[in-house]
């Protein structure tokens, strides 16, 4: 069921959530400022942006609830969780501590929300001071969830989340964005030779940048 927001579009509730730091906020308001507006609901202290893509089944729209800054609160963020119908878990490759929460970030989302669509996004790849490297990536194995390397900062693999998202909501796994979304141009720009290098060792590991049609 789509989220009851008021939209003659299919419309879904999208929860953003990791430690402080990791890149969260940077990655949803790369959305030039006409794309969307923004509203914070200030009783709920978490700002909401309605990002809009055009994709081959008609345009799909999700309200994501970015929920940076409310880590320190433990167990009250979970109200942010309340009817959502997907998620997008962060982590910093050059932090091993966000990794290790990981696990702590998906067991409050399953409580909560139960088995909804989660994308596990490593950010800040054009980082060459990685600390997480691609074959030490078994969380999402484990529990089956999708994964994609990110940056929020040169708009790396920026749509990847939000159309695997929109295959399983929608139902079709052939979804394609017609239309790439308007973005603020790159703050970084990653190397070629360093993408190249990246590409490998994911590949290495068995991590596959493509969208893995058999976990829909």
């Amino acid at each position: 069921m789509a989220y009851d927001c008021g939209d003659a579009i299919p419309s879904f509730k999208l929860v953003l959530v990791g430690d402080g730091g990791t890149g969260k906020t940077t990655f949803v308001k790369r959305h030039m400022t006409g794309e969307y507006q923004k509203r914070y609901l200030a009783t709920m202290g978490v700002e909401v942006h309605p990002l809009k893509f055009h994709t081959s089944r008609g345009p799909v729209q999700f309200h994501v609830w970015d929920t940076a800054g409310q880590e320190k609160f433990g167990g009250l963020r979970e109200g942010y969780y309340i009817q959502a119908q997907c998620a997008i878990i962060f982590f910093d490759v050059t932090s091993r501590t966000t990794y290790k929460n990981v696990p702590n970030w998906y067991r409050d989302l399953m409580r909560t929300c139960g088995h909804i669509p989660i994308v596990l996004c490593g950010n800040k790849i054009d980082i060459k001071d990685c600390k997480v490297k691609p074959k030490g990536l078994d969380f999402h194995r484990k529990k089956n969830i999708q994964y994609f390397p990110i940056s929020a900062k040169s708009n790396y693999n920026f749509e990847k989340p939000f159309r695997w998202l929109a295959r399983v909501l929608v139902g079709d796994p052939r979804l394609e964005f017609v239309e790439m979304p308007a973005l603020q141009p790159p703050d970084v720009r990653m190397a070629k030779s360093w993408q190249l290098k990246m590409e490998h060792e994911l590949a290495q590991a068995g991590l596959l940048l493509e969208d893995d049609d058999e976990n829909l």
